[in-house]
C-alpha cells in the first residue's frame, strides 16, 4: 500500500506510527515533494467515493490565504482535479492508497476496520 504524507503533519505522523505499531508494510512518499498528479488525484476520488471536496486540507494555510471555501462553489470537477494537482498542501492527508480502496485523513478506528 502506498502512504502519502506531509511528513511534519501531526496526523500523518500518527497514522504512519498507526501503521508500523501494527506492522504494516507500505511505501511512504512525500506529499510536498511529489505531489498526486491529476489522474492520480482522479483515480483517488473515484475509489475514495468522496465528495471532491472532502479531499481539500481545509485546515491548511494555502486552502485560507486562497479562499477555496468560497470559490470551491463555482468551480468545475475538472477545475478542482487541476488545482489538487497544483500544490500537495491542497490536499487532505496521509492518503493511504490500496489496491481498491484510497482513504484520506486518519481515523483509527477506520483504519482498524479496513486493515
Amino acid at each position: 500500500m502506498l502512504f502519502i504524507c506531509y511528513p511534519k503533519c501531526t496526523t500523518c505522523i500518527k497514522a504512519k506510527n498507526w501503521l508500523k505499531s501494527n506492522n504494516i508494510d507500505f511505501i511512504e512518499r512525500d506529499i510536498k515533494e511529489n505531489n498526486p498528479t491529476k489522474d492520480e488525484i482522479i483515480k483517488f476520488h473515484q475509489l475514495s467515493k468522496l465528495d471532491i471536496n472532502k479531499l481539500f486540507n481545509t485546515s491548511g494555510l494555502l486552502y485560507k490565504e486562497l479562499n477555496l471555501k468560497d470559490k470551491l462553489k463555482e468551480m468545475t470537477l475538472d477545475e478542482k482535479y487541476d488545482l489538487l494537482a497544483s500544490n500537495g498542501m491542497l490536499i487532505k492527508r496521509p492518503i493511504l492508497v490500496l489496491d481498491d480502496l484510497v482513504l484520506f485523513g486518519f481515523k483509527e478506528e477506520i483504519y482498524k476496520n479496513i486493515l
